[in-house]
């Protein structure tokens, strides 16, 4: 009552404070920005502005149409592909004069398989009628609003379809070949030589031996600076805290499901008597006792030995009627099981060949009647009753059921009931290697016993393996003080003392959503990128399954990778230099054999090689050394060659140049096929690449 008091006397003052704060909060969301809810667009396309309402109803639209398996960014992701592409292109016909005049609909509509071949909108001789069409589309603007609408969104697509074909053929007609580019062709790829050579590998100098300084990374990524542009990337690491079963929720849960075998003895209220309560051994209502005691409901169907739990199947399928195994752990549950009744061959596994016919339930890969079907699985089960080995064979060239006949007919497993009761009667009521013929109103079926199983039926208690609250709490709070002690010193001390490992995660893209370790977790990654976020600061998230405390370790902007970021690429790059000039300078003069002697190297042998194939036998793709071979003549070596992987010396054994061709058109159609069709590609890419282009789907989404 004292509190109660205090709380009255103060509650105008606990008011104001409340109001406040409310205030506060209200006050921070429209000075800040950071969440981007002020944002009106979400980037922008060579100054063209994308709204943020038109991009998030498609995202919408396309989040429905992708479903549940599709994260919201993968669909943001593809729309503002999509946004960028229609942009990108739409600029470029507007450039080039590049349009579909309204008169010209008709033409792209007729053109479109998905009209020209609907029933709908054909007259009598089965060709599309173009009166019929607009008649339909009229109708709908009449009648039919939201239908006319969806037909307007459907014509735009229509339209930029035909827009781009238009844009693309005009690209691929300005690409081809030269007879001179289709000769080329012909000799990369039928030129051969044959030879031997010696590898000295890079790898007989170590790593430790060749030195590569900061300034010379630095100078390889400004020579290279293409290669070495880097997106804005941030770095984290975190500490995860699980929230799982601790030894002692597990030991209570074993517990709990023990005290559920024996009966036990309860007071009743109502007739004030001790009642004695049946326990899972001698229950006579299992079903009623399993749906009160478990996590999972009481299950009636019979089971083979296969399906049960590998660790304690043969312990499980040997017990006998009324016998009670547990509490064993089953994956994530705890379980108590009793053996209800077995039966035997009450699963089978038969292989069956399908012929329907026109007006059955199945489509019949081509029109026969009824009789004709009869007559067919007759004869072919003949075939397979002279030869039942050949079941497979004539079940993939003749079953018309989808769902078996690429595995020769078979179904496995098949409980009693599951199949049409004609089929059904025959598998359950005939012994294994039975071969018959079976009508349903699928058609007929050449059906084989292949097997019968043993089956039981299992009445399972299962409690959830899951922390108790008490764990989740003891979690919570040690998550806490772990969150305070690295906001205040340093992060990986802290987690060292408590032996708490920390798990870096570097290059997060502004766009990421996944975290090594924990999953989808955008939430972090709007963090590292929130412009309020500094390098060194730590924050909480909740996570699935707990916690991540996560620091911010590191940001890099849009740019030339500097050397640090880059050394992990160039290192080894420079090391190859750097060791093929050592090998060079100590090799330099020496014969083949020579080489192959003082290096300890064996001589190889590769033949049948071609510049379209440069790939040495026992050495893998070496382009450079493949086109020495082919400049060099027959018995000559070359010089020391810097290839991919070592440095070589080869000697032609053999060299077989093609012979001329009088037209080498083949080749140069083939060539120009292959140009035209990556011109589109590259096209839409090269104008992606020029253009300016401003994305802020980070700040929003």
């Amino acid at each position: 009552m004292a509190v109660l008091e205090k709380i009255r006397s103060r509650s105008l003052f606990l008011i104001l404070v409340i109001g406040l704060a409310l205030f506060a909060f209200v006050i921070s969301g429209v000075f800040t920005n950071n969440t981007g809810t002020g944002k009106t667009t979400v980037g922008e396309v060579n100054g063209e502005s994308i709204s943020r309402q038109d991009f998030a109803y498609k995202v919408e639209n396309a989040t429905r149409r992708l479903g549940p398996n599709a994260t919201t960014v993968q669909v943001v992701n593809q729309v503002w592909e999509q946004e960028v592409r229609g942009i990108v292109l739409k600029q470029q016909f507007e450039e080039l004069g590049i349009n579909i005049e309204k008169d010209q609909i008709l033409e792209v509509v007729k053109a479109n398989p998905a009209f020209a071949d609907d029933p709908t909108f054909q007259n009598e001789a089965g060709v599309f009628d173009e009166g019929k069409f607009i008649e339909f589309i009229a109708d709908l603007k009449a009648n039919n609003p939201a239908g006319y609408q969806q037909w307007q969104l459907q014509e735009d697509v229509l339209i930029n379809g035909s827009k781009e074909q238009s844009y693309f053929n005009l690209v691929k007609a300005g690409v081809g070949s030269t007879l001179k580019e289709g000769e080329l062709a012909y000799h990369l790829e039928n030129d051969k030589v044959d030879i031997k050579y010696v590898k000295v590998p890079y790898t007989s100098i170590p790593d430790s031996t060749v030195t590569v300084s900061n300034s010379e990374i630095e100078t390889y990524v400004k020579d290279h600076k293409k290669e070495f542009t880097q997106d804005a990337s941030r770095d984290i690491r975190y500490v995860y805290f699980e929230e799982k079963a601790s030894d002692e929720d597990i030991e209570k849960i074993e517990n709990d499901l023990a005290a559920l075998l024996n009966s036990s003895v309860v007071y009743n209220e109502a007739t004030q008597k001790n009642d004695t309560v049946a326990g899972f051994k001698a229950t006579n209502d299992l079903q009623d006792f399993v749906n009160r005691n478990s996590d999972i409901k009481y299950d009636t169907t019979y089971v083979t030995k296969a399906a049960l739990p590998a660790a304690y199947a043969d312990t499980l399928y040997n017990m006998a009627v009324g016998e009670v195994f547990g509490p064993f752990k089953d994956g994530d549950y705890y379980k108590l099981s009793r053996m209800v009744d077995k039966k035997q061959g009450g699963s089978v596994k038969a292989s069956h060949i399908l012929i329907s016919y026109d007006g059955s339930g199945a489509q019949p890969k081509e029109s026969r009647t009824k009789e004709e079907a009869a007559a067919k699985a007759k004869d072919i089960l003949s075939q397979v009753k002279a030869n039942p080995d050949d079941f497979t064979a004539l079940a993939l060239e003749h079953s018309e059921d989808p769902g078996s006949a690429t595995r020769g007919g078979t179904y496995d497993n098949i409980p009693e009931g599951q199949m049409v009761p004609e089929f059904n009667d025959y598998i359950f009521g005939n012994p294994v290697g039975s071969i018959g013929l079976v009508e349903t109103d699928f058609g007929f079926h050449i059906i084989k016993v292949d097997d019968k199983y043993d089956v039981v039926q299992l009445a399972t208690i299962a409690r959830e393996i899951e922390p108790s609250e008490k764990t989740i709490s003891d979690l919570f709070t040690e998550t806490t003080k772990f969150h305070m002690a690295a906001s205040e010193g340093d992060f990986g001390e802290v987690a060292k003392s408590s032996d708490y490992s920390v798990r870096p995660v570097n290059k997060i893209k502004a766009f990421d959503e996944n975290i090594p370790g924990i999953g989808n977790q955008r939430s972090i990654v709007q963090w590292a990128y929130n412009t309020d976020t500094d390098v060194g600061d730590v924050k909480r998230f909740n996570t699935t399954n707990g916690y991540a405390i996560a620091q911010l370790t590191a940001k890099r902007k849009e740019g030339l990778a500097t050397a640090k970021d880059a050394a992990a690429k160039v290192l080894p790059i420079l090391r190859k230099q750097k060791k093929a000039a050592m090998i060079k300078e100590n090799n330099t003069g020496k014969s083949f054999n020579e080489l192959a002697e003082s290096n300890s190297a064996k001589i190889f042998t590769a033949t049948g090689l071609t510049m379209k194939t440069p790939t040495i036998t026992g050495a893998g793709r070496e382009p450079k050394v493949v086109g020495v071979a082919m400049g060099l003549s027959k018995d000559e070596s070359s010089d020391l060659i810097e290839g991919e992987d070592g440095v070589y010396m080869v000697t032609v054994t053999k060299k077989d140049i093609a012979p001329s061709l009088d037209n080498y058109s083949t080749y140069a159609n083939t060539q120009k096929t292959l140009n035209r069709n990556r011109a589109g590609f590259a096209a839409y890419n090269a104008l992606k690449d020029a253009a300016e282009i401003e994305d802020e789907r980070a700040d929003i989404y």
